[in-house]
């Protein structure tokens, strides 16, 4: 039976309904700093804190629960004969409800303040006396989040108690909250260390943005959080229109944002399957959508389609012409809107934030693969044949580099004049990516490859098919072979130093 009631809160939303409840249920309050006023504001009865520990508050409130009196009576078992017969010789009465949320660390931890002021915000004794009451959750009801606050009262309303089933929730939910506050603090730390620990854990904070209709399939379901830092793409997109996305949407979009986030210059993406099929820069976002849409015109039906310039109505007049999922670009003139939102289901997405990841996460049976994100593009440009590249070509060189990035090994792009016009990746084998890049690029000129020629039979394939320059990372055993192919056909070669396989 729940006779006294600890509250403690820094988000007071609702709290006065609630208490006010509990009171009318005849259960006596006990309340700290900010809370303890309010509520007597409000004319509820309340205890505050030190009158019960007898200790008054201390070091700027950063001491005012940690005390055996609020602890004892949280932590005790209520049908533990040694442990109430403790509680009665020090004269401590039992807390049966704790409510409390905590110190807003995920959010100030966003706003700039100086690291001093940042750490003032990592709760103490909100999370103690938390986790104090999920531990004992059989005779203690602990409640971290106002949501619950009306579950609470119906239970009681209906019953006079609440369940073994919601104080177990609600325990769950207090050590969810405080894994991900937890990892937060130690995220932040970790950022603000000049040299970089070697930890034995991974901290990870998520917060959930929204349960899917489905994953990959209809048969899995899927669920998407994002970070509680609140940086990068996912947290900062605004949609326009259309449906919902998806888990594949997603996946799709996070490639081809960060494929246009590669270049300065303006930059269109078309996507499908998450491998991208047409990619081009142009003076405009019509040249570029164009452009890309020309790289493959089959593929990018029923794809993804990201710019990183403001979408005209020209460039979403084109677009229309065909069945996209999404168009994302930082902005959206009016009139553009008006042309894409004429396809209800069009899914338009403005996102202004550039990808901020510094790891990349993924699973396989029985843990995870953590690696720092792909940031860097070529470690030395070096000409290692006899014939150098004119600047156009390195420019071509380049610009397939950046897309090569994105495609699944092995990955092979084609370029011609700003238009990755060829991209194959996924295969088994590096001539057959070969192959298949080059025809379907047509008249493309310039090949980039994400990793070393094992042997010289790539570069054979490209003369034979009218490939003028070659840009790879180098580094295989037989190097020399491809440059003695490159030199016989006149074909100059550069090699970078930075291989960016995509498994």
């Amino acid at each position: 039976m729940i006779k006294r009631a600890l509250i403690s809160v820094y988000d007071k939303t609702g709290i006065v309904d609630f208490t006010k409840f509990l009171r009318g249920q005849g259960i006596e309050i006990i309340s700290t700093g900010g809370t303890y006023k309010l509520l007597q504001e409000n004319n509820i009865e309340v205890k505050e804190v030190a009158e019960v520990t007898k200790a008054a508050e201390m070091l700027d409130g950063r001491v005012k629960t940690l005390h055996p009196v609020v602890h004892g009576g949280i932590l005790a078992i209520r049908d533990n004969e040694e442990h109430m017969n403790t509680l009665k010789e020090r004269e401590i009465d039992t807390i049966d409800l704790v409510c409390v949320n905590l110190y807003p660390f995920f959010e100030k931890a966003r706003e700039g303040l100086s690291f001093e002021d940042t750490v003032e915000f990592i709760d103490i004794g909100g999370p103690t006396m938390l986790r104090s009451a999920a531990k004992n959750f059989k005779d203690v009801v602990v409640i971290c989040d106002a949501a619950d606050y009306s579950t609470i009262a119906e239970e009681i309303s209906s019953t006079g108690q609440v369940s073994f089933e919601t104080r177990k929730k609600l325990a769950m939910k207090v050590f969810n909250l405080t894994t991900a506050y937890d990892s937060a603090i130690c995220e932040y730390l970790l950022n603000n260390c000049e040299e970089k620990p070697s930890n034995k854990y991974l901290a990870l904070s998520y917060e959930k943005f929204d349960d899917l209709r489905y994953g990959e399939n209809p048969h899995q379901e899927a669920t998407v959080y994002t970070n509680t830092n609140k940086q990068g793409m996912l947290n900062n997109i605004e949609i326009l229109n259309g449906k919902a996305l998806s888990y594949n949407n997603i996946k799709d979009m996070d490639i081809a944002w960060k494929v246009v986030n590669e270049f300065e210059e303006i930059a269109c993406c078309g996507l499908k399957h998450n491998s991208p099929c047409g990619v081009a820069l142009g003076s405009t976002a019509f040249e570029a959508y164009t452009k890309a849409f020309s790289c493959d015109e089959v593929s990018i039906f029923g794809g993804i389609v990201a710019v990183n310039t403001t979408v005209t109505k020209e460039a979403a007049e084109e677009m229309k012409k065909t069945f996209l999922e999404i168009v994302i670009a930082p902005g959206f003139e009016e009139e553009a809107l008006e042309v894409l939102k004429t396809k209800k289901n069009l899914r338009i997405i403005r996102c202004t934030a550039k990808p901020s990841d510094k790891k990349e996460v993924i699973s396989v049976d029985g843990g995870i693969l953590v690696q720092d994100t792909d940031k860097k593009l070529v470690e030395d440009i070096k000409v290692v044949t006899e014939a150098a590249p004119t600047k156009e070509q390195m420019d071509d060189m380049i610009f397939g580099m950046k897309v090569c990035k994105y495609v699944k090994s092995n990955a092979i792009v084609v370029v011609k004049d700003g238009m990755a016009k060829g991209i194959a990746g996924g295969q088994v084998n590096r001539i057959w990516a070969t192959e298949q890049a080059i025809e379907r690029a047509g008249d493309g000129v310039v090949l980039a490859s994400d990793a070393f020629f094992p042997f010289r039979d790539c570069v054979d394939e490209a003369h034979k098919n009218g490939i003028r320059a070659i840009i790879q990372p180098g580094g295989s055993v037989r190097d020399q072979e491809s440059i003695d192919a490159c030199n016989e056909y006149g074909i100059p070669m550069v090699f970078t130093g930075i291989r960016h396989f995509k498994h």
